[in-house]
């Protein structure tokens, strides 16, 4: 009975002191405005120029790195950063999946992003911007972002869109930056870029091949003949710029700040 009674007491001191700890800890600081988090850790994926861009903003920012930035995003919402920094559009379809988290409206830098053609091919940079121009002045563009970058849950299916038979628009992109290009659970690429692209190809009357690869090779194959177009959430740079010819922007996006709600 008195080791009963001691183990009893045992049990109820230990709980105790659990709620106690729990009832003291500090809570987790969530973040509404970009600008409280200077001097604060940011998790942003490896090999990336993401911590160069946030330095650019907060000088004093610290950084802990990860694999992929849905890596960095969990160490968000586990409380091991304060803000995951990466491009806009590719945090927003993270937030939209994951609970707990959300992006801050104010960005780190703005950029803008376009689909590239040789240099010189004006023919094609035309059709392209004339895509573009007709998806905003329809309606057709903000239906477009409804459906690959809803405020919760996953991008909706890619819509069928036929293409021509006159040819074929070799279009070259790395599926990787969901919503923009990627594999879907039928190991199709999708995304906007996907879509948008088919746009063009049916424009010109002519099939769409989608050529997958690794995104630093998406400009050497350009510039080879190998595709005639490329597209993966890429931004328009003066560097670039020199290389390729770019479209008008169909993207404002840059690096946000991901945080915990």
């Amino acid at each position: 009975m008195k080791k009963r009674m001691i183990s009893l007491w045992l049990k109820l001191t230990w709980l105790l002191m659990a709620t106690l700890l729990l009832g003291c800890s500090e809570p987790q600081e969530a973040f509404s405005d970009l600008e409280q988090l200077h001097n604060r850790t940011f998790a942003v994926p490896t090999g990336t120029i993401a911590d160069q861009l946030v330095l650019s903003r907060f000088p004093q920012a610290n950084f802990q790195y990860f694999n992929t930035v849905v890596d960095a995003a969990l160490a968000v919402k586990n409380g091991r950063a304060d803000a995951a920094a990466y491009d806009e559009p590719i945090l927003r379809n993270i937030a939209a999946k994951t609970s707990g988290v959300r992006v801050l409206p104010q960005l780190i830098t703005e950029d803008h992003y376009g689909f590239a053609v040789r240099l010189g091919d004006e023919a094609l940079k035309g059709a392209v911007d004339a895509v573009v121009d007709d998806l905003r002045a329809n309606g057709d563009y903000q239906r477009m972002m409804e459906r690959w970058l809803p405020a919760i849950g996953s991008p909706a299916a890619m819509p069928a869109i036929p293409t021509g038979s006159e040819g074929i628009l070799r279009f070259g992109t790395a599926a990787i930056t969901e919503p923009f290009s990627f594999v879907d659970g039928s190991q199709q690429v999708v995304g906007i870029d996907i879509e948008i692209a088919s746009l063009v190809a049916q424009r010109l009357n002519r099939k769409l091949e989608v050529v997958n690869m690794d995104f630093g090779g998406l400009i050497p194959a350009l510039a080879a003949g190998k595709v005639d177009m490329i597209g993966a959430c890429i931004t328009i740079s003066q560097e670039r710029a020199r290389q390729v010819l770019f479209s008008k922007s169909y993207y404002t996006g840059g690096i946000a700040a991901l945080v915990r709600e």
